[in-house]
């Protein structure tokens, strides 16, 4: 249902990348519990075609109108988080798919207003408070307002409407979304080839960056500047002191350079190469990869293994909660859809 609360402006504005190791490759997530154990699907019959021209009204919901302009905005924004316009064979599932959300989202608000459900201005705050700190300055943030021709107080309401919306769900599901021991145990037997972790290292770098196509002389004084930096941490200083104060990577310098866990072959092959290679506590030399110099530091080393259920316990507590969560989510929308007056025109 996070897909429905999606729609208002106010989640769109937060859809901005978080930053990443520089020497990361992009990769999926990892966490064991990410897919579940599935049958084979069962294939859905085809979507009914969607007219080239949409109508001017696309939909009623008890009366209150899904218009032309506030359906294709919600297609544009689908397609900006998606990185592209829909494919054209896909067209139809995916209309069909946005109109379906839009009806749904329409349904949980006048439900919100006909149960009076009231959001305090606190919390309103602390949502834009939100928002804001996803941009780098508060022009950024105001001048993707002005792009997307939303005011400040439009965004305060539609962050009301998504917060009421929220509530409103969480009060029907709450009680209905517990995860038992056995449930848990049950997924973990069943998935257990979600849970095989191959080797990984937990290391910390200092990253002295080069920029693109640089030539000779600026790849001399950004490795002067990195073995500098290194005779510092061999005589004595902190690594962690001395990331936090030099480092360029801005996904870990202020965590004192700590990369957390990675897996062999996540990193660019020469950081890669360095960190399997050194032991626990050991640091290397000055290593050059395509964005920089590194300094390196591993912190421990796991082998490969079968991750334990005691400690996979947590991630798949939430994932089966979250599998709860919107299954009554979706079965308190029937309910709605099931005693309102929807007329669907295209």
């Amino acid at each position: 249902m996070r897909r429905l609360i999606a729609i208002v402006a106010v989640v769109a504005l937060t859809a901005c990348s978080k930053t990443t190791p520089a020497d990361a490759k992009t990769q999926t997530s990892t966490s064991p519990a990410a897919t579940p154990a599935t049958a084979a699907p069962v294939p859905a019959a085809p979507p009914k075609p969607v007219p080239a021209q949409l109508p001017d009204v696309v939909a009623t919901v008890n009366g209150e109108v899904i218009n032309k302009a506030e359906f294709e905005g919600a297609l544009q924004a689908l397609a900006g988080r998606a990185g592209g316009p829909m494919p054209a064979d896909q067209r139809d599932r995916i209309v069909r798919g946005m109109l379906d959300d839009l009806i749904a989202f329409k349904l949980l608000v006048q439900e919100v207003a006909a149960r009076k459900i009231a959001v305090p201005d606190a919390d309103i705050d602390a949502q834009i408070a939100k928002v804001r700190s996803q941009f780098p300055s508060d022009a950024q943030f105001q001048q993707t307002l002005a792009a997307q021709k939303v005011t400040l107080e439009k965004l305060r309401e539609n962050a009301r409407t998504q917060l009421a919306v929220e509530k409103l769900l969480e009060s029907e599901v709450a009680g209905k979304i517990a995860v038992t021991p056995a449930a848990i145990e049950d997924f973990y037997q069943k998935n257990l080839d979600k849970f095989q972790q191959t080797a990984r290292v937990r290391a910390s770098h200092v990253l002295i960056t080069i920029p693109q196509n640089a030539d000779a002389a600026t790849k001399e004084k950004a490795k002067a500047k990195a073995e500098a930096v290194l005779a510092e941490i061999k005589g004595g200083k902190d690594f962690a002191a001395v990331a936090k104060a030099n480092s360029q990577d801005p996904g870990s310098a202020a965590s004192g350079g700590d990369l957390g866990f990675f897996q062999q072959g996540q990193m660019v092959p020469a950081f890669d190469e360095v960190a399997f290679k050194l032991n626990p506590g050991e640091m290397s030399g000055v290593v050059e990869s395509p964005f920089g110099f590194h300094i390196i530091k591993v912190a421990e080393k796991q082998a490969a293994r079968v991750v334990p259920l005691e400690e996979a316990k947590p991630q798949i507590e939430q994932f089966l909660t979250g599998q709860n969560r919107q299954t009554q989510a979706q079965a308190f929308v029937s309910t709605l859809k099931a005693k309102a007056k929807i007329d669907i025109r295209m």
